[in-house]
């Protein structure tokens, strides 16, 4: 992981982390309900169009291995970030440990778990947005693309600086591989210090085929 980039850019490619196999595992659990805890039609509540389900505790094994493995790869740029105060309005107070960091969680009231499939079809899109569930946040999160074969879809990342116009970048993505990047903002260092830049993320129109994706958001939700 490169963590300059991911502190300049506020994301970064994770390379391969599925192989086709587990991919297609991932994909075939789409139609087992059982699985998931919720789904959310995202044009029900204005989010854009497609689908997405949050999976149940226990999370499948791939997906609970992903999220407890990448979180001390994660942690130490979190806590980075942190430190440097008032840009993120937190402490430095992340645990080692994924298990630790959902106490952390459970103490707030936040016990529903976060990891997500995505599904979107031709003309499907999602608007842009932050993961936020509560008041105990994880500052970065990860996505996997699932499947390739589609136009269109491309993953997009929007920033904003105070008093500066919005600047957005589309974020290259392979099946299998993924990309971590900011859940709503990072720090830059500026003449008089830190501050907060925030970021949106979102996915562009589908103009064909089928786009489905892997979310790993580390805190829980309320």
């Amino acid at each position: 992981m490169n963590s300059e980039h991911l502190t300049r850019h506020g994301w970064t490619s994770l390379g391969p982390l599925l192989t086709p196999s587990q991919c297609q595992d991932l994909l075939a659990l789409w139609d087992r309900e059982a699985a998931f805890r919720s789904k959310v039609v995202m044009a029900r509540h204005g989010f854009g169009q497609g689908e997405y389900r949050y999976f149940a505790d226990p999370l499948p094994p791939l997906v609970a291995e992903l999220r407890e493995n990448l979180y001390p790869r994660l942690v130490v740029t979190a806590n980075a970030w942190s430190a440097l105060g008032g840009a993120l309005d937190r402490e430095p107070a992340f645990p080692p440990s994924h298990a630790e960091f959902r106490e952390l969680c459970r103490a707030a009231g936040q016990s529903r778990p976060t990891p997500l499939l995505l599904r979107y079809g031709p003309g499907d899109y999602n608007c842009l947005h932050q993961d936020l569930y509560g008041g105990v946040v994880f500052p970065l999160q990860v996505v996997v693309l699932l499947e390739d074969g589609f136009e269109g879809g491309e993953f997009v990342l929007v920033e904003n600086r105070p008093r500066m116009q919005s600047r957005a970048e589309v974020v290259p993505l392979s099946a299998g591989e993924g990309v971590v990047f900011a859940v709503s903002g990072r720090p830059v260092q500026g003449q008089r210090g830190p501050y907060r830049v925030s970021l949106r993320h979102g996915v562009s129109p589908i103009r064909s085929g089928r786009r489905s994706t892997l979310g790993i958001i580390f805190h829980d939700a309320a």
